[in-house]
């Protein structure tokens, strides 16, 4: 049987403003959006979400957080919260409708609508703590979409897999306080933010996996061949995620590690394998991070090939 895939995104992520020159812009959204116009993706039904329902933020962050996000966002101009978080007058649009756009496809895929999903939105969420913006991320989407699935289907296993190049130190802190999220990095060391230390994993819970500057598609691979597969098979998921940033691109221009959109294809493929297994094939991927455009476009159509 042919696998179902459908592709969603937030409008209102096109019109949240970084400032001239930040690497976390529209034209990110843009680049991914547009694979959508030509094959193999333009038979991919292409959803809109625009929810701005808050209640699926409180699983994530306290609501005097949610509140002052919400104040801080500016009538005109810029808000730095700080030199790499930005605010302008549609951010809260963004940032909400981003994470509602997480339990939409959570929603879709219990459904049976579908049976992947991948979510082109932005901001980006790995990074949120839950009181505090940081990393160009406001709210923990994926963390988000995760505990929905919990609390409204109640999926007692779900794995959430992050390859982008950075740790994913807010999805990291949020699982140490939930039941039944398995979180697993693997990122650049040392590197921002400065987590994801081995010696802080929990078994069962986190497993972070760093990889020294310079490190490629064989190095790569062979962590995810010797301990992201085999922790995955032992905690048989029911449902997986993944935090899909392609900063690990070898032309990305934020970081230091040399994958390209062969070894996304091939995690990609990987994981699929494994959620047909374990979890009735079921996936929920969102974007993350991925700076150099045309890198960021490859590595989104490995990806989005491997998940169908």
């Amino acid at each position: 049987m042919a696998v179902k895939i459908n592709i969603y995104t937030n409008p209102a992520g096109l019109k949240h403003d970084t400032g001239p020159g930040h690497p976390e812009s529209p034209a990110r959204l843009e680049a991914v959006l547009s694979l959508f116009g030509q094959a193999p993706f333009d038979v991919v039904p292409l959803l809109k979400c625009r929810e701005m329902e808050l209640s699926p933020l409180l699983y994530a962050h306290s609501r005097n957080y949610i509140d002052s996000i919400a104040e801080m966002t500016p009538d005109e101009g810029y808000r730095y919260l700080d030199a790499d978080v930005i605010m302008s007058p549609d951010t809260w649009e963004a940032a909400v409708t981003a994470a509602n756009t997480l339990c939409r496809a959570v929603d879709d895929v219990m459904a049976g609508d579908c049976d992947r999903a991948f979510c082109a939105v932005r901001p980006p969420g790995h990074h949120a703590m839950p009181d505090q913006a940081m990393g160009f991320c406001f709210f923990g989407n994926v963390f988000i979409g995760a505990r929905h699935a919990q609390e409204k289907y109640g999926i007692k296993r779900i794995a959430i897999i992050d390859f982008d190049v950075h740790h994913g130190n807010g999805t990291d802190a949020m699982t140490r306080g939930a039941e039944g999220i398995f979180f697993i990095s693997s990122h650049q060391s040392p590197f921002y933010p400065g987590t994801g230390d081995p010696r802080d994993d929990q078994t069962g819970k986190i497993l972070n996996i760093p990889l020294s500057a310079g490190a490629g598609s064989k190095e790569f691979r062979s962590v995810y061949e010797a301990q992201v597969f085999p922790a995955l098979e032992e905690f048989r998921p029911e449902l997986m995620m993944i935090s899909a940033g392609f900063d690990a691109h070898h032309d990305d221009p934020l970081a230091s590690l040399n994958l390209d959109e062969h070894d996304y294809l091939w995690v990609t493929e990987k994981l699929a394998a494994l959620a047909e297994k374990y979890c009735g094939g079921r996936i929920i991927s969102t974007l993350e991070g991925g700076y150099d455009l045309k890198a960021l476009q490859a590595s989104v159509a490995a990806h989005l090939q491997g998940l169908m």
